[in-house]
């Protein structure tokens, strides 16, 4: 029933932040037109999580070993934040050129395609 998902990024560079995610982090992408890219997603999962508010939405990249992703983001000039132990990953907070901040953590909870999902 369902092919695929669609994440939305909204920037106040949105041109920045499309060069960041095709030059830096390297996702492939096709031209929509007029250069408004749509990247291809390594797989993702999704969680749901309860809120009083149910109007956010948080988009999280993932990593096998967030020190040397940190480091390899570093070597590109993009900042990240101090590394945290949050119980459930170890978490940085990229700087994305437009602004904007995109979590990116290395999980220490199952992750489905690692425990036979679909």
């Amino acid at each position: 029933m369902i092919s695929g998902a669609h994440v939305i990024i909204y920037s106040n560079d949105a041109d920045a932040d499309r060069a960041f995610f095709r030059d830096v982090l390297q996702f492939p992408a096709v031209d929509a037109g007029g250069g408004w890219l749509i990247f291809a997603l390594p797989p993702a999962e999704a969680a749901i999580h309860p809120a009083a508010e149910s109007e956010t939405h948080e988009l999280y990249l993932m990593c096998d070993d967030i020190e040397a992703a940190v480091r390899d983001l570093n070597s590109s000039n993009v900042e990240c934040s101090a590394v945290t132990d949050e119980g459930w990953g170890l978490l940085t907070h990229v700087s994305l050129p437009g602004g904007g901040k995109l979590g990116l953590y290395q999980p220490r909870h199952p992750v489905p395609d690692r425990i036979g999902a679909a």
